[in-house]
């Protein structure tokens, strides 16, 4: 059987990895197992299956390579991943996945090869890197490198001699190829185990993170703007469950402000960390800030009364923090007076994962996981409404309590948790 031959019957996988996970101590096994789940989760749908092997996890089967690949990149906790060719542990067949990897990269151009990140945190399509392999001498002049790895010591040759063995091979059948260990424009990347080698080219950003549900739940305060989406993002990112917290006020805000949450939800449950949505009729509280309460004070007690509100649902839920997408500094219940002046009526911490960010670098953020365009909706959501010419931007807590004595705070929040709707959020994958 002729090289070329044989070298359609490797077996193909997605390796997936790790990081942080890995430096959990015993707590490691734990992690591990979430984020095992999480991947059968997205890749159940294909038909894939799902292993774990030395650090790493395998992804078999599915038919679509792509489509798998798709679906890996919005789980959080993984870090990149990779379409490998499956070889047996002899040189010879080494050397023929190493060839045809390295010719199917060069046929699929720049997107199939290596990718990184531009940027921490923040995804970038890239193309999986999986074409029908080519002829030999297709595709132009190019430079590679080979970076071996081998975990199984009873391999016969070590890493270094393995790459010379390789790179040799390399360049004697794949015409006008050159070494460059610098830049390459292919990297072929061998990893020798003990059941097999593992070969590819292409290394595809995951989100990183932990995976989603590791960091316990919290209660998200979710607007129908582009900086809570991202907040909620960043704060799965860091393992935490959420429950969306919307406040919407009939007939001041209509069925399509409701409509663009819940399909910023589904985008964010696509990601695996958001599973319902309290709708929360906000009317009757906003009506009587307005008539109540001084005008340069309304945000700030309706801010209050959100997170009291917010507060509640949380402690109903088992949810430990509350999230918002407040940035500092960038309005006028955002600046450090304000914060404190709202925050002091809960006591559940407040976790702001945008506080250091500008709107510039959140709408980066907001364009690269997919939520930008439904934010940039023309619906009004309940914040854009009864807002005054000039809010008070350094409100004193006693200044807020006062406003406050105007109103019948505990039955204003009854009211409205009567009122609110939970709705169960499925994903967008």
């Amino acid at each position: 059987m002729t090289g070329a031959r044989r070298a359609q019957n490797f077996e193909r996988l997605i390796l997936v990895r790790f990081g942080e996970i890995a430096l959990k101590g015993g707590n490691r096994p734990a992690f591990e197992k979430r984020l095992a789940a999480r991947i059968r989760q997205a890749v159940a749908p294909l038909g894939a299956r799902v292993a774990a092997a030395y650090g790493r996890f395998l992804v078999r089967g599915g038919g679509d390579p792509a489509e798998a690949l798709r679906r890996l990149a919005r789980v959080f906790g993984i870090v990149s991943m990779s379409p490998a060719l499956v070889a047996p542990l002899d040189l010879e067949s080494i050397r023929e996945a190493a060839l045809l990897a390295l010719r199917e990269a060069l046929a699929a151009g720049p997107g199939g090869r290596a990718v990184r990140p531009a940027s921490p945190g923040i995804i970038h399509p890239a193309s999986p890197g999986i074409v029908h392999p080519a002829s030999p001498g297709a595709g132009p002049a190019a430079t590679f490198k080979v970076e071996s790895r081998r975990a199984n010591k009873g391999f016969p040759l070590d890493s270094m001699a393995l790459n010379q063995a390789l790179g040799a091979h390399l360049l004697e059948h794949q015409p006008g190829l050159r070494v460059d260990v610098h830049r390459p424009d292919v990297t072929v990347h061998v990893e020798v185990r003990d059941e097999a080698a593992y070969v590819y080219t292409a290394v595809l950003p995951g989100p990183g993170g932990l995976p989603a549900g590791s960091g316990g739940r919290a209660a998200l305060l979710l607007s129908g703007g582009i900086d809570s989406p991202v907040a909620a993002w960043m704060a799965m990112k860091r393992g935490l469950e959420l429950e969306a917290v919307h406040f919407h006020s009939p007939p001041f805000t209509g069925a399509r402000a409701v409509d663009k949450v819940i399909d910023l939800c589904r985008e964010l449950a696509g990601w695996g960390g958001l599973t319902a949505l309290h709708l929360v009729r906000f009317t009757e509280v906003q009506k009587a800030v307005y008539r109540h309460c001084p005008a340069d004070l309304g945000v700030t007690v309706m801010r209050r009364m959100m997170f009291r509100i917010a507060e509640g649902i949380a402690r109903d839920r088992g949810a430990l923090a509350l999230v918002t997408g407040e940035s500092l500094g960038q309005v006028a219940s955002q600046t450090l007076e304000s914060l404190h002046t709202i925050g002091r009526v809960v006591r559940l911490p407040v976790l702001r994962p945008l506080i250091g960010l500008d709107k510039t670098e959140i709408v980066e953020r907001a364009r690269a996981i997919g939520t930008y365009d439904i934010s940039i909706r023309p619906y009004e959501d309940c914040c854009t409404i009864f807002v005054p010419k000039h809010p008070r931007t350094r409100p004193r807590p006693e200044e807020a309590d006062e406003a406050e004595a105007a109103l019948d705070v505990p039955g204003l929040l009854a009211a409205a948790r009567e009122q609110t709707e939970v709705l169960r959020i499925a994903g967008t994958r």
